[in-house]
């Protein structure tokens, strides 16, 4: 985990979140994915370019810990 990211049972029920706020990384990767852009986020959510960064990176990380195996056919 980054210094940017946190995951604490108080906060958001233990769900990534950004550090010093109650975002959760799930929210900004959704808006990003829905084509809002970064000034936008920064905008809505009160967060730099560098926490939205942090939840790409995040994001990645926990993907690339998921082993894949391919399906018989």
């Amino acid at each position: 985990m980054n210094e940017r990211i946190v995951i604490a049972p108080e906060i958001c029920h233990g769900k990534p979140v950004i550090r010093g706020t109650r975002t959760p990384v799930t929210v900004v990767l959704d808006a990003l994915a829905g084509g809002d852009s970064f000034e936008t986020l920064q905008k809505e959510y009160d967060i730099t370019e560098e926490d939205i960064r942090a939840c790409i990176a995040f994001a990645a990380e926990e993907i690339g810990q998921i082993a894949y195996r391919p399906l018989k056919v």
